[in-house]
């Protein structure tokens, strides 16, 4: 199988590393000064597991790549509708395509049946761009337990975690699902397969709308936040109003709002994806880790009071930190 990394961000390029360094035959697409370094002296991976060094196939471009079997989306969600309508050189009717985003994605209603089928967000999928550049078929859902970052170009921090949830859309446990899975699994990462991917994902929803943008906020680690009283019920009220929007969906959430909590706390000093971005002057993923969970509450019918005054808080840092960077 031939599979290729395409955004070999923090995620993406610990993943591609893991594999090559299991022998796979994995291509890491990406840009810049990051680009530079790998093609250069490959990818350099920190880890308490123990560090490795590896030199996979490095593109900057798709077109070099050519058609493969599976595609790894590895860039940010506000990234994806600008990557996905160049996804064509690289896709076969036969390529698998694993989501990896955080947040609600762009797929989650093909399939979904009842009254909200076919529905899209437009803070996920403005235009309905990613929907027209990847058929539905194709997509494979992931939901990524792990933390890492790209302390300098070309080498990844991974702090903790390995695990990569993988899941149909349809519940089914596929050959080419459990493919993926048996590969991931050789280079080093747990790999379960659920039959419950919509479900699933709301668990990490509920992290990804409350400690990021409250993260992005205070400059806090996920271990500050949670055991601060006055933040953490913040947090708590966030949860609460995305759970209620997750049941008016029929997705009843796999693990309670407290145990969520303690499973942050536990990842300990560790900053947020969100927190990251900023600190280091990128876009946040403000709109489809927040903004989509509001647009979605308001399809529901549902006020979210304290997710939107953390999005709108969140959304006017997002505004200053760009206005100062110009």
């Amino acid at each position: 199988m031939r599979f290729l990394i395409a955004g070999a961000g923090a995620i993406g390029a610990y993943i591609g590393a893991r594999m090559a360094n299991a022998g796979f035959d994995v291509t890491l697409f990406a840009r810049g000064p990051h680009l530079r370094a790998m093609q250069e002296h490959g990818v350099q991976v920190k880890s308490p597991e123990g560090n490795f060094a590896v030199r996979p196939t490095i593109a900057a471009s798709l077109e070099e790549v050519g058609p493969v079997d599976v595609v790894f989306l590895g860039v940010k969600a506000h990234g994806l509708p600008h990557l996905a309508p160049h996804l064509k050189p690289v896709l076969s009717p036969d390529t698998t395509v694993v989501s990896t985003q955080n947040g609600i994605p762009w797929w989650y209603f093909q399939g979904f049946g009842g009254e909200w089928e076919g529905l899209r967000l437009e803070r996920v999928d403005p235009g309905g761009v990613i929907a027209s550049a990847i058929e539905a078929r194709q997509v494979v859902g992931s939901i990524i337990y792990f933390a890492t970052e790209i302390t300098e170009p070309g080498v990844i921090q991974h702090t903790e975690g390995n695990r990569i949830t993988l899941g149909e859309p349809d519940g089914t446990r596929s050959d080419r699902i459990r493919a993926i899975a048996e590969a991931l699994i050789a280079s080093g990462f747990r790999c379960p397969v659920t039959t419950r991917i919509r479900h699933e994902i709301w668990v990490k929803v509920l992290g990804n709308s409350s400690f990021n943008p409250v993260s992005a906020l205070t400059r806090a680690t996920l271990a500050q936040m949670a055991r601060d009283p006055g933040v953490c019920s913040v947090i708590r009220s966030i949860m609460q109003e995305v759970e209620a929007v997750s049941l008016k969906l029929g997705m009843e959430l796999p693990i309670s709002i407290d145990q969520r909590i303690a499973g942050a706390e536990k990842v300990g000093e560790h900053k947020t994806s969100m927190l990251q971005d900023l600190e280091a002057g990128r876009p946040m993923e403000l709109e489809a880790l927040v903004g989509a969970v509001v647009e979605l509450g308001e399809r529901v019918g549902l006020p979210m009071t304290c997710t939107r005054t953390v999005y709108n808080c969140t959304k006017l840092l997002a505004e200053c930190a760009l206005r100062q960077q110009t």
